[in-house]
């Protein structure tokens, strides 16, 4: 499973290096002074992060300058951010569909 994530990463890094356009950033809606919207953004943000460190310690480690140590760690630290996200958004799906469910 490890295998096929690294591999993953490294083919997203070297599309990324033939001219694709960067993943987009999250932009709060018009109006949000924080709160909610805010965190979830910066959580958003922070996976990508992640996953671009992840991609950059593939390549880096594909031409031979980096530790693979260090490589092993960006994408494990990428997977359990991702995870932590799909959690995270499992349970707002939950509590939504709950909340759905109540009586007026």
């Amino acid at each position: 499973m490890a295998t096929s994530n690294f591999a993953a990463g490294a083919y997203a890094a070297v599309q990324g290096l033939s001219g694709a356009r960067p993943a987009p950033r999250v932009q709060p809606a018009q109006g949000a002074e924080g709160g909610f919207t805010r965190l979830l953004g910066q959580a958003l943000e922070g996976v990508g992060d992640a996953g671009r460190r992840a991609d950059t310690q593939a390549v880096s480690a594909a031409a031979g300058k980096a530790n693979v140590v260090d490589v092993v760690t960006a994408v494990a630290e990428s997977e359990t951010a991702l995870q932590t996200m799909v959690a995270v958004r499992d349970r707002m799906i939950s509590a939504y569909e709950e909340i759905m469910r109540m009586q007026i």
